[in-house]
C-alpha cells in the first residue's frame, strides 16, 4: 500500500517569468491513480510559520508570505513568488512533515512534491523556496519525536541548501550523491558528498550506494530517513548528466528502501527533480519511483508502535484507491 501526500495547491499556474513548469505535480497523481496500485492519499496542513522561521530567516519568510520577494531572489529561485506560490510552499513543507508522520506509522510514505534542497537561510534557489527537508528534520528533533535524522539525497544536483542549513549539527547527517559537474557550481559540504562523473550508469551508481549507505546507516543509527528521490539522474533528463535507465531508477529505490527498512527505520520520500519536454514521461518516472518504494516496503512489518503524534493536526485522508478503481481529479 502506497501512502502518498498530495494537495491541490501543489499545482500552480504557469509563472509569467522563468522556465519552471508545475504540470508534473498533477500528472504524477494521474499516473499513480491510473496505475492500479493500492494507495491512500493524504492532504497536508500548511506548515506553521514558526517551523519555517526556525530554519529560515524570518525576514525572508515574511517576504514569501507577503508575496514580496525581491526580484534578485526570485531570479535565484527561477520563478516569481505569487500568493499562490506562497500557499503552495507552505503545503509542500507540510507535506514532507506529514509523510514523515505516516512513515513512522507505516514504514514508508511519499510526498508527491517538495525535496526543495537548494533553498538557503535567507533566499530560495534552483526552483526551491523553503527547504522542506531541513524544516522537517529540525521539527522532528525539536518535538522529541526522534533523536537523529539521516537525509539521503539522490537528486542529480547536490543538496547544497540542506547541507548548509544543517551544518555543524550532530543530530542530522546529510548524504548527497550527485553529478559532480552539475548545478550548483559551488558545492556546499554535506556530511558525505559523492560527486559522480558524467555518464555514470546503473551498475556503477548502485555500487556507490552499496559502498556508502549501509555503513552510514550503521554508524549513525538514525531514527528516520528523509529521502530526496529525484529522478533526474535518468539518462533522458533535460537537466541531468548521469545515465540511469528506468530499471536503474527502480533498482535504486528498492535498494534504498531495503537498506533502511531492513534496519527497522522508517523512510519518507520527497519528490525531487525530474525535467523534460514531455512532462507526462517525467511524471511517470516519479510515479514508478514511489510505487517501487511502496512495494519494497511491503516486505517489512510496520513499526511496532504508533507513538508519534501528528501535529499540528491529523492528516485528512482524501481517498483510498485499490487496483482497478477509477482515476480522480488532481
Amino acid at each position: 500500500m502506497l501512502h502518498v501526500v498530495h494537495h491541490v495547491d501543489y499545482m500552480a499556474p504557469r509563472p509569467e517569468r522563468g522556465t519552471f513548469k508545475f504540470d508534473k505535480y498533477y500528472l504524477v497523481m494521474e499516473e499513480l491513480r491510473a496505475s492500479g496500485e493500492p494507495m491512500v492519499e493524504h492532504a497536508p496542513d500548511p506548515c506553521p510559520r514558526e517551523w519555517l522561521e526556525a530554519v529560515h530567516c524570518p525576514d525572508y519568510v515574511e517576504q514569501v508570505f507577503a508575496a514580496q520577494v525581491p526580484r534578485e531572489k526570485e531570479r535565484r529561485i527561477g520563478f516569481p513568488v505569487t500568493p499562490h506560490i506562497a500557499s503552495r510552499v507552505r503545503h509542500t513543507n507540510g507535506g514532507t512533515w506529514l509523510a514523515a508522520q505516516l512513515a513512522m506509522e507505516h514504514g514508508y510514505a511519499a510526498n508527491s512534491a517538495a525535496g526543495s534542497h537548494h533553498a538557503l537561510y535567507d533566499t530560495g534557489a534552483g526552483f526551491c523556496v523553503f527547504n522542506d527537508l531541513a524544516v522537517c528534520a529540525n521539527r522532528l528533533i525539536g518535538e522529541a519525536q526522534v533523536d537523529r535524522v539521516l537525509i539521503v539525497d539522490c537528486d542529480v544536483h547536490q543538496g547544497d541548501g540542506t547541507a548548509s542549513l544543517t551544518a555543524g549539527r550532530d543530530d542530522i547527517v546529510t548524504l548527497s550523491i550527485h553529478a559532480e559537474k552539475n548545478f550548483p557550481v559551488r558545492k556546499a559540504r554535506s556530511s558525505l558528498d559523492i560527486g559522480l562523473p558524467d555518464g555514470t550508469g546503473d551498475d556503477d551508481y548502485l555500487a556507490v550506494l552499496d559502498a556508502h549507505l549501509p555503513r552510514l546507516l550503521d554508524d549513525f543509527a538514525p531514527d528516520i530517513v528523509l529521502y530526496q528521490a529525484g529522478v533526474d539522474p535518468h539518462a533522458n533528463d533535460k537537466l541531468g548528466r548521469l545515465a540511469l535507465s528506468d530499471s536503474g531508477l527502480e533498482r535504486r529505490e528498492r535498494y534504498v528502501v531495503d537498506a533502511v527498512r531492513s534496519r527497522r527505520v522508517p523512510l519518507a520520500s520527497a519528490l525531487g527533480g525530474g525535467y523534460g519536454e514531455d512532462q507526462r514521461e517525467v511524471a511517470g518516472r516519479h510515479a514508478r519511483s514511489m510505487i517501487a518504494m511502496a512495494n519494497e516496503n511491503a516486505r517489512y512489518a510496520a513499526p511496532a508502535s504508533n507513538r508519534y503524534p501528528r501535529s499540528p493536526s491529523d492528516s485528512r485522508t482524501t481517498r483510498t484507491r485499490a487496483a482497478g478503481s477509477s482515476a480522480g481529479s488532481a
